[in-house]
């Protein structure tokens, strides 16, 4: 009759684990959660990008990072919480959108992709950086800002270097993004686009989705959306090559061929645990493959669109608050000069490309 005893014994151990390790993330999260929370409420209140304020009130709280009873919870917002959100993203992608702007397009989107992830490595050898860096820029400033930086950090071995430059990363494509939404509606009315031309530049160009859809709205004249749909549709286009390219990424990390780094922990190997396909990608496949297939509701899809956004600001002021502006001193003008360099690129390729009529 004592058999069942210890089946009930293992089950209350692995409840009062479970809730232990709730409570440890409990004050750090709520942290997280309040910065991330202002940040949202000063940008829908007063403008200006979320995701920039999330950084600056994240840094200033970067004096709570040592307290012991809070580093748990902040180190769960900085991954899990931020991979939750990038795998609600897979809500808002549809193959029916790369359709709608034809082969061409796509191409363009896709070249354009692969070229700044390229461009990114060869800066980087150029500028004696390491090699991780210019593939997080690489992804940052070709696929989707600061989502694909921090979800293709998040399949890098965890270090300390990687977490001060991708926090960096973040600060350059957020500034360089609102920059682009001010110049590129100048650049493109100087060079003669079409609406539709100009929507497909914003969308194969500028970093942030929220950039892209105001930089579209800029040139939205009596009605015509065309600007702001098609760009719109280019920018989500990108969007769904950040699964191929993590995937990618998470594969070669997993084989040892990644970057050589100084792990966090030096007696663990930083690349043993990595799966071959992240929990987070299966989730962001299952989405957008429901999207496609028009099981999800459009109030689901805004609902996991705006939770993803939500999530993301939270991650990044997690990221924030573990990091110092000691640590981004350190590392100089070089990322700098890596992400102006990708991002000037990008920009020549696209309006090339566009303007000879390979993408209309």
């Amino acid at each position: 009759m004592s058999a069942p005893a210890e089946p009930a014994s293992e089950l209350r151990q692995r409840l009062a684990s479970a809730w232990r390790a709730v409570r440890q993330r409990v004050g750090g999260s709520l942290l997280c959660a309040v910065v991330g929370l202002s940040a949202l409420f000063i940008g829908e209140h007063h403008g200006g990008p979320a995701l920039l304020y999330a950084l600056l009130l994240g840094l200033s709280f970067h004096f709570l990072s040592q307290d012991a009873r809070l580093r748990p919870g902040i180190d769960f917002c900085s991954r899990s919480v931020l991979r939750v959100g990038v795998a609600l993203l897979g809500a808002r992608i549809g193959f029916a959108q790369v359709q709608a702007l034809g082969w061409p397009t796509a191409l363009l989107v896709v070249a354009g992709v692969v070229l700044t992830i390229a461009a990114g490595l060869l800066l980087a050898r150029g500028l004696s950086c390491r090699r991780d860096e210019g593939l997080v820029s690489g992804c940052a400033v070709g696929i989707c800002g600061a989502s694909a930086a921090l979800a293709v950090a998040s399949v890098l071995p965890p270090t300390r270097e990687n977490e001060r430059f991708t926090l960096l990363t973040v600060v350059g494509v957020t500034v360089l993004s609102t920059l682009a939404m001010l110049l590129y509606p100048l650049l493109v009315q100087a060079a003669g686009f079409s609406p539709q031309q100009a929507g497909v530049f914003f969308g194969a160009t500028i970093h942030d989705v929220a950039q892209v859809v105001a930089a579209g709205m800029l040139l939205t004249q009596a009605g015509d959306t065309a600007a702001a749909d098609s760009a719109t549709i280019v920018k989500l286009m990108r969007v769904m090559l950040l699964l191929p390219v993590v995937l990618v990424v998470a594969t070669w990390v997993r084989h040892g061929e990644a970057p050589d780094a100084i792990a966090l922990d030096e007696d663990a190997s930083p690349r043993a645990d990595v799966p071959l396909v992240p929990t987070f990608l299966l989730g962001f496949v299952v989405l957008m493959l429901l999207n496609t297939a028009g099981l999800l509701k459009p109030p689901v899809v805004d609902t996991a669109s705006t939770l993803s956004r939500a999530l993301l600001v939270v991650a990044i002021a997690a990221a924030a608050v573990k990091t110092s502006l000691e640590d981004l001193r350190e590392l100089g003008w070089r990322p700098v000069a890596l992400l102006l360099g990708e991002t000037v690129g990008l920009a020549v390729f696209a309006g090339l490309a566009i303007g000879i009529g390979i993408a209309r």
